[in-house]
């Protein structure tokens, strides 16, 4: 009987020191999280002087990141102002049909890269397809390779 109730005392001692050591490490993870000891108004300010790149891997880091950083449409505007200088269109388009900062950048940057590279003229001399970096294509509505024929046009 002595032993059984051992035993019982040593599974209760090991449970309570996992939950200390869990709350231990849970109380350094919280120390070294800036997003949940500053106002959020300096976490924004410090999330806010990242670019896109970076911004996209601080919201992987933790879920309390991730938060501040998806939920605040005030980090993606600036990067979606400078995209609209070459995505215009498709910029306001999205705007107007609701869509968050946020979801605007991630439809329209890897387009906006690709439409800047053929309205500066990069491609203006390919000969063939075959010349193509088929890495960075990008498939393009109608009204955006008008555009670029545009462009093409007055070089």
């Amino acid at each position: 009987m002595q032993k059984n109730s051992k035993r019982s005392n040593n599974s209760r001692v090991s449970h309570t020191d996992t939950n200390s050591v869990d709350a231990k490490k849970e109380k350094h993870e919280s120390q070294n999280n800036f997003v949940d000891l500053l106002p959020e108004e300096i976490s924004l300010k410090i999330f806010s002087q990242l670019d896109i790149r970076s911004l996209c891997r601080a919201s992987l880091t933790c879920r309390s990141w991730n938060d501040t950083v998806r939920n605040n449409d005030s980090l993606w505007k600036p990067h979606c102002m400078t995209l609209r200088a070459v995505c215009r269109r498709e910029i306001d388009d999205d705007l107007e049909s609701g869509y968050s900062w946020r979801v605007i950048l991630l439809r329209n940057y890897q387009k906006s890269k690709v439409k800047h590279e053929w309205l500066s003229g990069r491609y203006s001399n390919i000969c063939s397809s075959i010349s193509l970096p088929e890495k960075i294509m990008y498939p393009m509505d109608a009204d955006t390779w008008g555009e670029i024929l545009e462009a093409e046009l007055e070089r």
